[in-house]
């Protein structure tokens, strides 16, 4: 795995699937790595698992795709079975150790394939960056730009326009993403702490008073991650749409990576593809338009 670092020492790990690759190429580590999982797995000790004993390898499997829990949503539920057919082909009770293996092989190196298309950063915020550009000499005429952009700042409280502007920072700028946990366990906090009652519900405040409330709220916000500081997950890769633009206008090469992906789907005696599987197919195209795995960006699917 790739190290970088900061100037404040501040350790990057970028996971772009080369570790993985690296343990299923190596027969003897894999082989090892194997039998070890083999083992916990075999609660029986009778050298085959079952579909309760595969359970925690495909809860496992999904973690590390990033599913939410078995049992909390349907389009989750579907992939976890998708990934025990795998396993035990659709109607196999027992799964031999050779099975075990072969099938954990494809499903690790096609996990590195999408890693390799699309890294991810795990990055340790401690504040100090953001400390750092909150004092800097081009905080204030990018913050004024930030608030210039806000139209909904036109009538909306202070607080909300101080919440979205925060949503504007970025990791370059040593803001954690933007995310539901982010939001209600650090940014909403602290906003509501450095403000009071009659400044949350104030309109219209001009851009001298945004900027005063805001640079309070940044400045609390660095503190709180320099006393805890925060683990975060996110994509270096900019998708702006340029690769589907690319694929679209090329019909040869969009109906080979559409056959390509619809070889593999199963489908139904008229031909027809269930709409179960149609993330599967989106999935399998997605590298042809420059696009991230199905679940690596919410937004892709939900909207």
């Amino acid at each position: 795995m790739d190290m970088k670092s900061n100037n404040h020492q501040q350790q990057q790990q970028v996971l772009d699937g080369s570790d993985i690759v690296e343990l299923v190429e190596n027969e003897r580590v894999f082989d090892k790595f194997v039998e070890q999982k083999f083992q916990q797995l075999d609660q029986d000790e009778d050298g085959k698992l079952s579909v309760t004993e595969l359970q925690p390898a495909v809860a496992d499997i999904g973690a590390a795709l990033g599913l939410p829990a078995q049992g909390t949503s349907p389009d989750s539920d579907h992939i976890y079975s998708e990934v025990l057919n795998e396993f035990t082909h659709g109607s196999q009770e027992k799964v031999s150790k050779t099975e075990f293996k072969e099938v954990l092989s494809d499903i690790l190196l096609g996990m590195a394939a999408g890693l390799k298309r699309d890294p991810i950063v795990i990055l340790r915020m401690d504040g100090e960056d953001l400390s750092e550009f909150v004092h800097g000499p081009g905080y204030e005429t990018e913050i004024v730009s930030i608030y210039s952009e806000l139209s909904t700042c036109d009538d909306a409280s202070l607080r909300d326009c101080i919440v979205k502007a925060l949503q504007s920072l970025s990791v370059d700028h040593g803001m954690p993403p933007n995310d539901p946990w982010v939001l209600s366990n650090i940014v909403e906090p602290i906003v509501d702490s450095c403000l009071d009652e009659e400044d949350k519900r104030e309109k219209t405040a001009s851009q001298e008073r945004f900027l005063e409330a805001f640079k309070r709220v940044v400045e609390k916000v660095a503190q709180r991650l320099n006393e805890q500081p925060v683990i975060v997950a996110h994509s270096e890769n900019t998708f702006d749409g340029s690769g589907v633009r690319r694929l679209l206008s090329n019909k040869f090469e969009f109906d080979k990576a559409l056959n390509v992906a619809m070889e593999t789907i199963p489908k139904d005696r008229h031909g027809k593809v269930s709409k179960e599987y149609l993330r599967a197919v989106l999935d399998t195209v997605a590298p042809s338009a420059t696009l991230p795995p199905i679940g690596a960006v919410s937004q892709d699917v939900d909207k």
